[in-house]
């Protein structure tokens, strides 16, 4: 009977101790595992100097940038570091999203720079530092990125240096002297088929063509960015955006030889806010239609920009021949100075030495100019429609322009057609009120649903 009771207690002690123990072990691998999913949770840092990168300014960078991008691929939100007191010489380089995961950050806090040396270059390339089919990718710092430009525009490898980067970009034109740069100059900063792009606080300087370029993206951020490049150097917009959708363009100076933003056919929901302008060809929308294509753009805000010794304001540019439309755009709170044209249509736009009219004409409807004030030196508004194809739907809200000669110059309107809501400083005598009785606006050929 004793010898019964101790065995149970025995039993029911040594059960307790297996339970507290089991509950103990459950409770720390919990403790154990969340933890670890925590320090797993933390983003991965890739610097480019750990893949072999020098940072010098002299030795190719290319492969690290290459192998640290590869490492930060396969992480989710990890970091790409490119850090700040170095310079890395990077050739032509594609980062590639097809296989990487989401939310990745590149972030420049160093200066990246160009070849000048055409075999860097190989027999041509249309970008420079491409970033294409990604999801969520995200440049941000205070990094510059510098393609030593000069030695394209002035098709000379030994004319103007940049003043930043001068013993290196002697020694590497140099090596320029002993072949030619191809003829195709590259973007210097291309985002393609991507979705959730950001760029924010970089520089973009003396690019070899368009600074930014985004193409088919979609949920574009840009912000508190810099373009610099001289006012004339050619082609070298500054923010280029084609078949992206969603686009905001905030609080960003953008200094360069070309338009400042160029909106491209297949463009829709484009907000730029912010903005100064200067030197430049202004903000475009266009050119569109060139040789008989169709183009497309839509729901287009433009505010809040100043601009400042720039070919033109705020301009619709399109060929003759083309199909499509543009439509929705309103351009609000304009400041110009020393602006040739502060308010442009222009649908017989010609790059070429000679162009022909044609019956055809992309459509231009609902363009609204909303407190458009400032000087400007050749004339204050040109608005040169399409025969065939009047623009239509055309505002003037609080325009007030002035020659900054002692002479004042009338607008120019040819077959625009809208409406003044307020007195307009000159008086814009010239649009033509209500609609033209047929434009063909609706037609098959011109629209874009």
């Amino acid at each position: 009977m004793i010898c019964s009771m101790k065995l149970s207690t025995f039993i029911l002690i040594t059960v307790t101790v297996i339970s507290i123990w089991s509950s103990c072990f459950e409770r720390c691998s919990a403790t154990e595992t969340k933890h670890w999913r925590k320090l797993k949770a933390v983003p991965a840092i890739y610097n480019v100097l750990d893949y072999g990168a020098k940072g010098d300014g002299h030795a190719d960078d290319t492969k690290a940038f290459d192998l640290a991008w590869a490492a930060a691929c396969k992480m989710e939100a990890s970091t790409m570091v490119v850090p700040s007191g170095s310079i890395f010489l990077v050739k032509p380089i594609s980062f590639s999203g097809l296989n990487c995961e989401p939310n990745i950050v590149f972030q420049l806090d160093g200066k990246i720079l160009a070849p000048t040396y055409p075999a860097a270059w190989g027999s041509g390339t249309l970008q420079w530092l491409e970033f294409t089919k990604l999801n969520k990718i995200t440049i941000k710092g205070k990094g510059v990125i510098d393609g030593q430009g000069s030695v394209w525009w002035n098709d000379s490898p030994t004319n103007n240096p940049t003043s930043e980067s001068t013993n290196t970009t002697s020694q590497l034109s140099i090596q320029a002297n002993s072949g030619k740069l191809p003829s195709t100059k590259p973007t210097a900063l291309r985002f393609y088929g991507s979705n959730g792009v950001t760029v924010t606080g970089i520089t973009i300087k003396n690019s070899q063509q368009t600074h930014l370029k985004f193409d088919s993206c979609t949920n574009v951020h840009v912000s508190n960015i810099n373009v610099s490049s001289p006012g004339d150097s050619p082609n070298t917009d500054g923010i280029h955006l084609q078949n992206s959708q969603d686009v905001g363009i905030y609080s960003s100076t953008l200094a360069c030889g070309d338009d400042c933003v160029s909106i491209q056919s297949g463009c829709s929901n484009i907000y730029v806010d912010n903005v100064n302008c200067g030197p430049g060809h202004g903000m475009s929308i266009g050119s569109l239609g060139r040789e008989n294509t169709k183009a497309c753009v839509t729901n287009v805000t433009i505010r809040d920009i100043t601009l400042q010794d720039t070919l033109t304001g705020v301009r619709i540019k399109t060929h003759q021949g083309g199909s499509g439309s543009v439509q929705d755009v309103m351009f609000s709170n304009i400041q110009v100075s020393r602006v040739e044209t502060p308010i442009i249509i222009d649908q017989y736009y010609c790059d070429k030495g000679k162009c022909q009219n044609d019956t055809s004409a992309v459509a231009v409807s609902n363009i609204h100019y909303i407190n458009v004030k400032g000087t400007y030196t050749k004339k204050p508004v040109y608005f040169a429609c399409s025969d065939n194809l009047p623009c239509t739907g055309i505002t003037l809200d609080t325009i007030q322009l002035q020659s900054s000669s002692s002479s004042e110059v009338v607008p120019f309107c040819w077959e625009a057609y809208g409406e003044l809501k307020t007195k307009t400083a000159p008086p814009v005598d010239c649009l033509d009120k209500g609609n033209p009785s047929s434009t063909g606006i609706h037609s098959n050929k011109n629209s874009c649903s």
